[in-house]
């Protein structure tokens, strides 16, 4: 699950749409919603509309907004007998599925803005949009599914798995984060990772929390395995993030 927010208001205050993918049988839920909603208010409609219709799933991935993240939701959940995943930073693919439908889902209202000239649930419900985003869905599937096998095929021939342990020293990858502080003085020419950085605990199986320094503190510090790579270099050898 997933929340597209800064969305244009419709004519009932709405600016958030909820979007809720079924990883067995790909069927989506899109519920209007406000930005502004509680924890609380999100709990409700989800019974509402999820629970109701689905029963109570098994697992859940969502990814890393306020109100997924809160202590509220996570006992709701977990008192529901659901396991609760959160998406991991800048690694999209965690939750793919919601991804890729959001994007179907905005060329849905970037038509309906050029066609209507405003986005409304009527709009979406009109069958010439909804039959064609249907066709072009069903196109993309087909495409994707052989790009995906390609592309598996070739990766399989030389993937390794990776893991750390704790304590291990690893550097981090520049690309996450280089929109949220921007590199002043190299510019292009810094260097790809930085750090090194102590790994202090293990999240799940390809994630792991890192302990980065101050001046990455408005960072989450958690990051998908892809990002790292294992420092062989002296430990000590750190370059300070205000040389970069």
């Amino acid at each position: 699950m997933d929340l597209i927010t800064k969305l244009p208001k419709n004519r009932k205050g709405y600016d958030t749409i909820w979007v809720i993918v079924d990883r067995l049988t790909k069927s989506a839920h899109f519920l209007p919603i406000r930005e502004s909603y509680s924890s609380e208010k999100i709990a409700k409609i989800y019974v509402r509309e999820v629970v109701s219709r689905h029963g109570v799933p098994v697992t859940i991935v969502s990814d890393q907004d306020p109100q997924f993240t809160s202590h509220f939701w996570r006992n709701f959940l977990e008192e529901l007998g659901t396991n609760f995943f959160i998406s991991t930073t800048y690694h999209t693919q965690t939750d793919g599925q919601s991804e890729r439908t959001i994007q179907t889902l905005e060329d849905m209202l970037r038509a309906c803005i050029i066609d209507f000239g405003e986005v409304g649930q009527r709009e979406l419900a009109n069958k010439n949009v909804v039959k064609v985003t249907n066709e072009r869905i069903d196109q993309i599937r087909v495409h994707l599914k052989a790009a995906q096998d390609r592309q598996k095929t070739c990766a399989d021939k030389r993937r390794r798995p990776i893991e750390f342990q704790v304590g291990d020293f690893v550097l981090l990858k520049v690309s996450p984060w280089k929109g949220v502080i921007r590199l002043r003085k190299q510019g292009k020419l810094s260097p790809h990772f930085i750090g090194p950085s102590k790994i202090i605990a293990r999240i799940g199986e390809v994630a792991y929390r890192l302990e980065l320094p101050d001046e990455l503190s408005g960072i989450h510090n958690t990051f998908h395995v892809s990002y790292l790579r294992k420092c062989l270099a002296d430990e000590s050898a750190y370059v300070p993030l205000e040389d970069l």
